[in-house]
């Protein structure tokens, strides 16, 4: 007996050429099928500290990202954080978090499937986002390594600043939400149309 593995396609896999026609000062592409796994535990923990130490990086305080390794980290909330690596990522990562934790009370769930990312890079990302996000993304108030959950035109998303003046931003955002942000990012560049940079 065959099994067949199933086809993937990304929220926005017919989005493509229509995000590469946006203005100069906007580029957005699409990170599709990202490992993406939910952390819980208690800060300052044995089990936090495994963990850090399993990954090499510190688990972040609120309202930052750690973006140096492999495995992004993203805070989330008090006890919580998302795990973002490279596709096919889940099961060892899952297997290495778990082992890490032994016997100390944490949990690790496998979300990979909920969200896509849109990395959107540009002199116009800030400008852009301010049409539909009430965050104030100067850099003096969302340095680099901000990670923040906002609403933009009302679709909730996870907004992580990886570029100073907030030129380099990713957009975690639910898969069924993912057509309309882009639709959303598409019209809000309609002013911006024939901008050579």
């Amino acid at each position: 007996m065959t099994v067949e593995t199933p086809t993937r396609f990304s929220p926005l896999s017919e989005w493509q050429h229509t995000l590469a026609q946006l203005p100069a000062g906007l580029q957005v592409r699409e990170l599709p099928f990202l490992t993406q796994l939910t952390l819980r535990l208690q800060p300052g923990s044995p089990a936090a500290r495994a963990v850090e130490a399993s990954l090499g990086s510190p688990l972040p305080g609120p309202l930052r990202a750690e973006m140096s390794g492999d495995v992004k980290v993203l805070w989330m909330g008090p006890d919580e954080w998302l795990l973002v690596a490279p596709d096919g990522r889940q099961r060892d990562l899952v297997a290495q978090l778990r082992s890490a934790v032994g016997d100390e009370f944490a949990t690790v769930t496998d979300v990979s499937a909920q969200r896509t990312t849109l990395a959107l890079s540009g002199h116009l990302v800030r400008t852009v986002l301010a049409q539909g996000c009430a965050l104030d993304l100067d850099p003096r108030v969302t340095p680099v390594g901000s990670c923040l959950t906002t609403l933009l035109a009302q679709a909730p998303v996870t907004l992580v600043v990886r570029g100073e003046a907030a030129s380099g931003v990713w957009l975690l955002v639910r898969s069924s939400f993912a057509s309309y942000v882009a639709t959303w990012l598409v019209d809000a560049c309609t002013e911006y149309r024939g901008s050579t940079g």
